[in-house]
């Protein structure tokens, strides 16, 4: 009998736990060293991906880790450590549609790819990001173009990973610029500036800003869910915005009691996972808008992902 479990990154518990979706209940946890933070799973749900950030945010000053962590999820244990140092503060995490792992090194501002990441022991090329603190990025399904988040050069760059000939293309869509996401049809860009309290939808091709509109105080990170509407977290308004694609106009503004650090989607059911930094994950509705309920989990949970086990 399978279940549903959220893999959830508890960063300040420097963990990477297991959770039953139905009861709420931790199943299990794999300690890692401090401050893991995000991750991705491959499409055949057989292995997890951590970066080793290394400090407790970006704000936070130090050196950060240069390992990239591998869970065995069905076994429930680190499988093994990748380092892949000069790379450090490991945070951007992205696999492409072949199954090539992207990890953002935020000190150096490179990319670094592993094409075959459940045996190779080092990368298999890195290429500049074109920008200074490269945070977060998205990917194109074929990993053939990257968007890269530069939180201190307040740019957002296009670059090409597997053609290292091509410069970076920059769009300058606001202040700090984070939150990220790729339109469906890879179209259009959406991003969340922090420091100018705006959204922005850049065109991929041009890379100019098509649109932008006011966002709710501390816009930090940006989710389309599958039927095109925008859910995006305000960490300074302690809220979640429900954002329409093609206006970038709020539909609805949802209060809620603590931050939104993360949220993941249910494969099939209308429900957000919020991860919330009084530690607590939240179920969010997407249907109804409203939060079904909450769990307690350890400290400051973070990104997550439903498999089924």
């Amino acid at each position: 009998m399978t279940k549903e479990i959220l893999l959830l990154v508890e960063k300040c518990s420097h963990c990477f736990s297991y959770y039953d979706i139905e009861s709420g209940e931790r199943l299990h946890s794999i300690a890692l060293e401090e401050f893991p933070h995000e991750f991705v799973v491959d499409a055949a749900k057989r292995f997890a991906y951590v970066g080793h950030y290394g400090v407790e945010t970006s704000g936070h000053l130090g050196h950060g880790g240069t390992r990239i962590f591998q869970i065995d999820i069905a076994a429930r244990k680190l499988a093994r450590t990748i380092d892949i140092a000069p790379f450090n503060r490991l945070h951007g995490m992205q696999m492409d549609e072949q199954g090539r792992l992207y990890v953002l090194s935020e000190e150096r501002a490179q990319l670094v790819v592993l094409d075959r990441p459940e045996s190779d022991t080092t990368p298999r090329r890195a290429v500049p990001t074109g920008g200074i603190k490269s945070h977060l990025f998205a990917l194109t399904r074929d990993g053939q173009t990257a968007y890269v988040m530069n939180l201190l050069s307040h740019t957002v760059t296009r670059i090409r990973p597997h053609e290292a000939t091509v410069a970076p293309v920059p769009c300058s869509p606001g202040e700090k610029p984070e939150g990220c996401a790729l339109s469906a049809d890879e179209k259009t860009f959406y991003v969340t500036n922090r420091w100018s309290n705006t959204l922005a939808a850049i065109d991929t091709a041009t890379m100019k800003v098509l649109r932008e509109a006011p966002s709710r105080e501390d816009a930090t990170r940006l989710y389309p869910y599958r039927d095109g509407r925008l859910v995006v977290t305000n960490y300074g308004d302690r809220s979640l915005s429900v954002v329409d694609p093609a206006s970038l106009k709020e539909l609805a503004c949802i209060p809620m009691e603590a931050r939104a650090i993360a949220l993941s989607f249910h494969p099939t059911r209308p429900l957000a996972f919020v991860s919330q930094d009084n530690d607590q994950l939240g179920y969010f509705n997407m249907e109804t808008l409203a939060f079904e309920r909450f769990i307690g989990t350890q400290r400051e949970p973070d990104v997550s992902c439903v498999v089924l086990m």
